[in-house]
C-alpha cells in the first residue's frame, strides 16, 4: 500500500525539511528581486509614458535600456526553466530526478516570478506584438494557478503516486476511528467541518460549480477550525490564539483538530475525485494553447527586436 503523508508526520517533516529550506530561499530571492526592482524604479514606473523620456532612469529601465533589456533576457531564461517541468514527463532521465511535488513547487515560484520580471522589462507598456505576448503570458500564468490548485486536489502518496479509491477509503476509515476515540468534542460539533457534498451531488454539478464549491470549502475550513478551538479553549487561550486562528499549546486538542482537518480534506477529495480528474484533463487542453502561443509570440518578438537592431 502507498505511504500516506498523514500517517508519518514526524518522518515526513524530516524528509521535507531540506526541500522546504530550498523553496524558502528561492521564494525569498524572488521577493527581494521583485521588491528591489520596484523600489529602484518606482518613480520612473509611476510616470506617464510621455514623461518618462525626461527621467534619469529612462536610459536603463526602458525595454531596450541597460537593465530593461537584461530583464527581458532573464525573463526568457526563467520561462525556459518553467518548460523543464513538463519535459519531465517526456524525458525519463529527467523524470527520475527528484519528486514531482518538489519540481512543481519551484515551477510555481518561477511561474509567478517570470511574468513580473517581464512586466518590469516591458516597463509596464503593453502595446503592439509585445503586448499580445504579454497578455497571453498572463493568461498562461493564471491558468497555471488554476492547474496547481486542481493538482493538489488529486490525492497522492509521499512519492506523488496517485492513490486508488481503496487506499483513500482505508485512510478515511483510519481517521474516522481516531476521531471516534477523542473526547475533546461531541461528534455533532465536528459535523460542520467534516460535511462535504456527496459524490452523487458533485457529479451533477457543472465544472465551474465544482471548482467554486472546492474553493468555498477550502476558505470555510479555517473558520470552522477556529470555531472549534474557541469552543474548547478558555478566555485567555482564545486571546493568545487570536480567537482560534493560531494553534494552541494544548497538544491533545491540536492532535484532534489536525485529524479532523485531515479527514475533512480527505473526504472532500474523495467526493470530488472523478470531477477533479476531469477538470485536470480539460485544464491541460486549455493550458497548452496558451503556452505554445506564448512561445511563438516570444520568438517573433525576439526576432523583431534583433532585426530592428535593439539587441
Amino acid at each position: 500500500m502507498a505511504t500516506f503523508a498523514t500517517t508519518v508526520p514526524g518522518r515526513t517533516r524530516d524528509e521535507e525539511l531540506p526541500h522546504k529550506l530550498r523553496v524558502t530561499m528561492a521564494l525569498a530571492a524572488a521577493v527581494v528581486l521583485v521588491g528591489g526592482l520596484g523600489w529602484y524604479g518606482w518613480d520612473y514606473y509611476m510616470l506617464d509614458l510621455a514623461q518618462r523620456v525626461e527621467h534619469p532612469l529612462h536610459r536603463v529601465l526602458r525595454p531596450s535600456g541597460t537593465i530593461g533589456l537584461r530583464l527581458g533576457m532573464f525573463g526568457v531564461l526563467l520561462f525556459m526553466v518553467i518548460f523543464i517541468y513538463p519535459l519531465r514527463k517526456r524525458w525519463r532521465w529527467l523524470g527520475a530526478m527528484g519528486k514531482t511535488k518538489h519540481w512543481l513547487d519551484f515551477h510555481s515560484i518561477v511561474g509567478v516570478t517570470a511574468p513580473i520580471i517581464i512586466t518590469y522589462h516591458a516597463a509596464f507598456k503593453m502595446g503592439g506584438l509585445a503586448g499580445w505576448a504579454y497578455w497571453v503570458m498572463i493568461g498562461a500564468a493564471l491558468s497555471g494557478f488554476v492547474g496547481r490548485y486542481i493538482y493538489t486536489m488529486i490525492p497522492r502518496s509521499l512519492h506523488a503516486t496517485e492513490l486508488t479509491v481503496g487506499e483513500l477509503d482505508t485512510e478515511n476509515a483510519r481517521l474516522s476511528e481516531d476521531l471516534s476515540r477523542q473526547d475533546k468534542f461531541e461528534p455533532g460539533q465536528l459535523a460542520a467541518l467534516l460535511e462535504v457534498p456527496s459524490p452523487q451531488d458533485v457529479r451533477r454539478m457543472p465544472l465551474l460549480a465544482v471548482l467554486w464549491t472546492l474553493l468555498l470549502l477550502d476558505l470555510k475550513r479555517p473558520m470552522l477550525v477556529s470555531a472549534l478551538r474557541r469552543r474548547a479553549l478558555g478566555p485567555g487561550a482564545r486571546l493568545l490564539t487570536l480567537g482560534g486562528i493560531l494553534a494552541s499549546g494544548n497538544r491533545d486538542l491540536e492532535s484532534v483538530i489536525s485529524n479532523a482537518r485531515r479527514q475533512a480534506r480527505l473526504r472532500t477529495k474523495i467526493a470530488f475525485l472523478d470531477r477533479v480528474r476531469q477538470m485536470f484533463y480539460l485544464w491541460h487542453v486549455v493550458h497548452r494553447p496558451f503556452s505554445v502561443s506564448f512561445v511563438i509570440l516570444v520568438v517573433v518578438h525576439i526576432g523583431v527586436v534583433v532585426t530592428m537592431g535593439y539587441f
